[in-house]
């Protein structure tokens, strides 16, 4: 859980139209290592870019994890990032307005920001942030030039990688001290690895997916290649969704009814895991689909459910129109 700031609707409306304007100009500027909250990119092209990064023989991974990052971003640097790009001193006092905003909690007390923060749920909030993160990769590129380390970023909103072949001493600590001395951040050590994926049984978990090199077994060569796809805390998040859609507090509901909302959210899964090797997940995850369709379909009777329309619920739940993920699919959707 974490807290969210809804601005009232005359803001978002205010803010989108101060986000049309602005983020053209911040576009010009920002790095190719970001991917989040940018128009034409996305979560796959930041996995496709780690990919690209790791093939290149970039093993070595520094996952970091910026604590509360949202609430921490200081005001006073933030606005100092503006004010570099933005002259018109009425769109700089609009979002100082928003950023100093008291918040109103459901009990109804007031919470004031404190100088720090901008609110999850503001229109403007994801753009404000990847232009404060935008100095981070500018600053540690520079950094990395200037102590002769190799290496690439590669960003989604305040989730981030760096890889490298190998480490210059000094480095790694050097980024810590730009994200939280410099940039005003704090890196939460406890979350925050250090990985070689060149390792057995290493893996990387970024974005919903999980990376990994495996050995190959269909062509006896026994070599290692990277493999990706669906995390397995992914998979069981969506297993435990088709559960609710599926429970027995349902049974009332038309099978239409059911059917389509599981339609919903195994299309928006699959949609989101269209790169890299799913196939094996998505059967995994078909299996468990039918088996809780299977399922509700004979509780909502005494008795068990009398195939209608096909010899099998296989077929049975193709007649409803059941969606099955299916790799192929996704690839021409995209």
């Amino acid at each position: 859980m974490r807290p969210l700031g809804i601005p009232t609707v005359k803001d978002r409306v205010v803010q989108m139209a101060v986000k049309l304007v602005i983020e053209p100009i911040f576009e010009a500027d920002f790095h190719d290592c970001s991917f989040g909250f940018r128009p034409n990119r996305g979560a796959q092209d930041a996995a496709e870019r780690i990919v690209e990064k790791v093939k290149e023989g970039n093993a070595l991974v520094y996952d970091a994890d910026l604590s509360s990052y949202f609430d921490t971003i200081p005001h006073d640097k933030l606005l100092s990032a503006l004010e570099m790009r933005i002259a018109d001193g009425s769109v700089l006092n609009l979002i100082r307005q928003w950023l100093k905003a008291c918040a109103k909690e459901p009990n109804g007390v007031m919470v004031k920001p404190k100088g720090k923060g901008t609110p999850q749920g503001g229109v403007i909030s994801p753009l404000l942030s990847n232009i404060y993160l935008h100095w981070f990769e500018t600053i540690a590129s520079l950094a990395a030039k200037a102590m002769g380390q190799a290496m690439s970023i590669v960003r989604y909103a305040d989730d981030f990688v760096i890889l490298a072949k190998n480490w210059v001493g000094g480095f790694l600590r050097k980024v810590e001290s730009i994200l939280e001395e410099r940039m005003g951040l704090t890196v939460n050590r406890e979350k925050t690895k250090l990985l070689n994926l060149d390792a057995e049984r290493s893996s990387l978990t970024f974005l919903g997916y999980e990376f990994r090199k495996v050995r190959d077994r269909l062509f006896g060569t026994g070599k290692r290649y990277l493999h990706f796809g669906p995390s397995p805390k992914s998979v069981k998040r969506v297993c435990q969704e088709v559960h609710k859609h599926t429970h027995s507090r349902n049974v009332l509901l038309p099978v239409d009814v059911v059917v389509d909302r599981v339609n919903k959210l195994l299309k928006g899964w699959g949609e989101f895991y269209s790169v890299g090797y799913p196939s094996r997940v998505f059967r995994k995850v078909n299996h468990y689909v039918l088996k809780r369709m299977a399922r509700f379909l004979n509780r909502k009777s005494q008795r068990y459910y009398r195939l209608k329309f096909a010899d099998t619920y296989y077929g049975e739940m193709t007649h409803y129109g059941l969606y099955r993920l299916a790799w192929a699919d996704m690839r021409r959707a995209r």
